[in-house]
C-alpha cells in the first residue's frame, strides 16, 4: 500500500501562517516520555521540538514520540546532541523529518549538516530505506528520489562565531532556517546566565534582519513573554516559548507554595 509523508516545517514556514499571516509558536519536549509528547501535541500550539542534547532522549524514546505525536495537527523538530553524520543517519531512518541542529558555527558545519541528510551525490546519508520508518520500509513510492523534499535542516545560531557567520551560513544551500539560542549565545558572549541582557538581544535581532535580507525563516527561543514579544516584533518566523518539564516544575511548585505550611509556621489562606 503507497503511503504518503507529512508536510516539511520548511512548508509550514513558507505557508499563510508562517510568512503571510503569523509566526508559528511551539514549546520544548524534553521528558521523554510519549504521553507527554502526545498531551503536548494536542495543545494547539504550531510546532513541538523533541530535544536530546539536554535530555534524556535515545533512538527509541524519540521513535515512541514520533509515533505518539504522528495524526496530529502539529510539526515535529527533533534536536540531536551533535552535529553528526551517523547520528543524523539514524534520527532520519527513525522517520524524523525536521531536523534542529545545535551548535553550528561555520558555513563547513552547516554544510556538513545538509551533506547528512542528502544521498549521494548530494550528500553522505547512508542507504537504507527498505530497513527504515522513514520510506515506511519502502511502502512510500520512489522515496530515494524524492527524500530530500521530505525533512528541513534548521541550524542553531548559538555563539559569537555564528553570528558572525550567520550572513554566509544562511546562503549554504539545504539550510531552510535559522534558530537562535540566546542561553547558549550569551555564555559564549561573556555573559552566563544573562540572555537578557542587551548586548544578547542586540545579538539575536542582528541574526534576524540578517535572515529576513536573505529570504529565509529565523527563530528564537524565548520563555519570557516580553522577550518574545519583542523577537516576534523584529522579526522572528518561529518561536518556542516554553517546555514541558518548566511547566511541570512551576506548576508542582506552585502547587507546594499554595498547600505546604510555611517554615515560619504560617498556613496558606487556601487551608
Amino acid at each position: 500500500m503507497p503511503l504518503r509523508i507529512n508536510d516539511t516545517f520548511r512548508d509550514a514556514l513558507h505557508n499563510q501562517k508562517g510568512k503571510a499571516g503569523r509566526p508559528l509558536a511551539g514549546m520544548w519536549v524534553c521528558s521523554g516520555s510519549s504521553l507527554i509528547a502526545e498531551l503536548c501535541a494536542g495543545s494547539g500550539l504550531d510546532w513541538l521540538l523533541v530535544d536530546a542534547e539536554h535530555s534524556p532522549n535515545g533512538l527509541e524514546s524519540i521513535l515512541a514520540q514520533l509515533q505518539a505525536i504522528h495524526g496530529y495537527p502539529v510539526h515535529t523538530l527533533v534536536r540531536p546532541p551533535v552535529n553528526d553524520t551517523v547520528v543524523i543517519k539514524q534520527y532520519l531512518d527513525l522517520g524524523v523529518q525536521n531536523l534542529l541542529i545545535p551548535m553550528v558555527n561555520s558555513v563547513a558545519e552547516a554544510e556538513a549538516a545538509v551533506a547528512a541528510t542528502r544521498y549521494p551525490p548530494q550528500g553522505v546519508r547512508g542507504v537504507g530505506s527498505a530497513l527504515a520508518r522513514a520510506a515506511r520500509w519502502n511502502r512510500v513510492p520512489d522515496y530515494l528520489a524524492r527524500a530530500d523534499d521530505t525533512i528541513s535542516v534548521t541550524v542553531q545560531i548559538e555563539s559569537t562565531a555564528a553570528v558572525e557567520a550567520v550572513e554566509d551560513i544562511l546562503k549554504v544551500d539545504g539550510v531552510d532556517a535559522i534558530f537562535v539560542g540566546p542561553s547558549d549565545l550569551a555564555a559564549s558572549m561573556g555573559l552566563l546566565g544573562q540572555q537578557e541582557h542587551p548586548e544578547v538581544r542586540a545579538a539575536v535581532e542582528h541574526c534576524l534582519t540578517v535572515a529576513k535580507a536573505g529570504g529565509k525563516p529565523a527563530g528564537v527561543n524565548a520563555f519570557n513573554p516580553d522577550t518574545a514579544r519583542h523577537y516576534l516584533d523584529n522579526g522572528a518566523n518561529f518561536i518556542l516559548v516554553g517546555a514541558d518539564v518548566a511547566l511541570l516544575a512551576r506548576g508542582s511548585e506552585a502547587l507546594a507554595k499554595q498547600y505546604i505550611q510555611k517554615p515560619d509556621g504560617d498556613t496558606p489562606a487556601s487551608y
